[in-house]
């Protein structure tokens, strides 16, 4: 037996590496490759930009579809973070440390301090998309004031979220603080699925083109989807994968919470149902039935989803992909609400499928049409 002291004394685990710049990628820290694909991606959509700078509706379906893309797609890669624990991968905002705005000497693992700051220069991409579908909505002519509303709100909504994003690492991972940044996103989603339904139809004021039942069950299932994902940052809030190991928990009880989040779940789908079988039996129109339907389909694999990760102890890559379920479900919710009316211009009406249809084509989607209007609209 040796009698020196190193030999005396345990063997202590080595110090995982302290910044991003440990991972190298042909000669390059990981965050410099970070920071050339996000300003590739800004850079390619300015490009593209220009296609729409005179917007053709096809163009402006297509910024507005990708803005519901970006914002639900980043509260997915925030779950990334959170499930990886990199939370605290940059521990300042909007530095990622005291000394530097990309991560050296974070303290954290080299991984997580790259899944952190990989998360936070997405956040270029979404702006960028926001601020071009903007331009888009300007451009147009005529100007539609209504659009321009809903088009102006977006990019704030992206600076709020970076807001709150450094709100959420000044407190260190705050359940409450996290749950706000995903619900923000939820609401910025919300928006975008109306920019990107209302883009397609005439300026005008909006009329409910279906029954009242059916517009009453869409109404009733924003309120229960948006309890739904409020439920679930509570559950993320309890449960384990709070971003960081030293990050504070709400201390409620698991089971009871999620039971919660579950019954309202099943309301969502009772809810999704019954608006399923009224659109199909009352004969509504097409993008009706198939929101119904596609709301129906989503929740049920949420469904059995959440009851699988929650089966087998909250396995990260589950718990990612149920938080893109989420935003998928959120999704499928705003589309079915927006479907359930529709803009009408002004001096004109809804037809009540009552009276005798105006002459001239059928309506196909077997809803509601502006009487005189093209039904292709």
């Amino acid at each position: 037996m040796s009698d020196s002291p190193a030999a005396a004394m345990p063997a202590t685990n080595t110090l995982p590496p302290l910044a991003a710049e440990d991972i190298i990628l042909l000669g390059a820290p990981l965050w410099a490759w970070q920071i050339a694909v996000a300003a590739i991606g800004v850079l390619t959509l300015i490009l593209l930009s220009r296609t729409i700078w005179n917007p053709t509706q096809r163009s402006l379906r297509a910024w507005t579809l990708g803005n519901i893309v970006v914002n639900a797609g980043i509260a997915v890669t925030g779950a990334t973070v959170r499930v990886t624990e990199s939370g605290l991968g940059c521990s300042e905002w909007p530095k990622c440390t005291p000394d530097s705005f990309v991560p050296i000497d974070t303290g954290h693992a080299a991984f997580n301090a790259a899944v952190e700051f990989g998360n936070r220069t997405l956040t270029f991409v979404v702006l960028a998309v926001a601020v071009i579908t903007f331009v888009a909505v300007m451009r147009m002519s005529p100007r539609r004031l209504d659009l321009a509303r809903l088009a102006v709100i977006i990019p704030f909504g992206v600076l709020g979220q970076g807001l709150v994003g450094g709100i959420t690492v000044w407190t260190d991972l705050h359940p409450a603080s996290v749950a706000t940044h995903f619900l923000l996103s939820m609401v910025m989603t919300f928006l975008t699925v109306a920019l990107y339904v209302r883009c397609q139809e005439p300026e005008g004021k909006p009329q409910v083109s279906v029954g009242p039942m059916l517009h009453a069950i869409s109404v009733g299932l924003v309120v229960i989807g948006f309890l739904l994902l409020v439920a679930g940052t509570v559950v993320t809030g309890t449960g384990p994968h709070g971003g960081d190991a030293a990050a504070p928990r709400f201390g409620l009880d698991l089971q009871v919470v999620t039971r919660i989040h579950s019954a309202l779940a099943w309301l969502t789908l009772v809810g999704a149902l019954a608006a399923t079988a009224i659109a199909f039996r009352g004969g509504a129109r097409r993008p009706v039935r198939i929101s119904s339907a596609a709301l129906v389909a989503v929740v049920l694999l949420q469904g059995v989803l959440g009851y699988t990760q929650y089966a087998l102890g909250l396995p990260e890559a589950l718990v990612v992909l149920h938080v893109l379920g989420s935003a998928l479900t959120w999704v499928a919710v705003s589309r079915l609400y927006f479907s359930t009316s529709r803009l009408v211009p002004v001096g004109e009406v809804l037809d009540d499928g009552l009276s005798p249809a105006p002459a001239g084509p059928a309506d196909h989607d077997g809803g509601r049409t502006p009487a005189g209007s093209s039904p292709g609209r």
